[in-house]
């Protein structure tokens, strides 16, 4: 495998945290961080907000809040 360097690693890493690369290229960028701390910095940042966007659409929303808004719905299909 060669260095893919950081303008490749950097392009890629949305596809390589949701392993949508190719394996070659999952392997170069993987050996790439390995070797690389400012792009391996960014793979964490990467990494630590995909797991919190993930956390966060776990939440639900409140129960007032749903009922309000399903009334919502339900009267803007009645005036139809």
């Amino acid at each position: 495998m060669t260095d893919c360097g950081c303008d490749k690693a950097k392009a890629e890493l949305e596809e390589f945290l949701h392993n949508e690369l190719t394996p070659q290229e999952h392997d170069d960028i993987r050996e790439h961080m390995e070797n690389c701390d400012d792009c391996s910095a960014e793979h964490l940042v990467g990494v630590t907000l995909t797991t919190k966007v993930k956390e966060a659409c776990q939440e639900k929303a409140p129960d007032e809040l749903r009922d309000m808004i399903l009334g919502s719905l339900e009267r803007l299909d009645a005036a139809r």
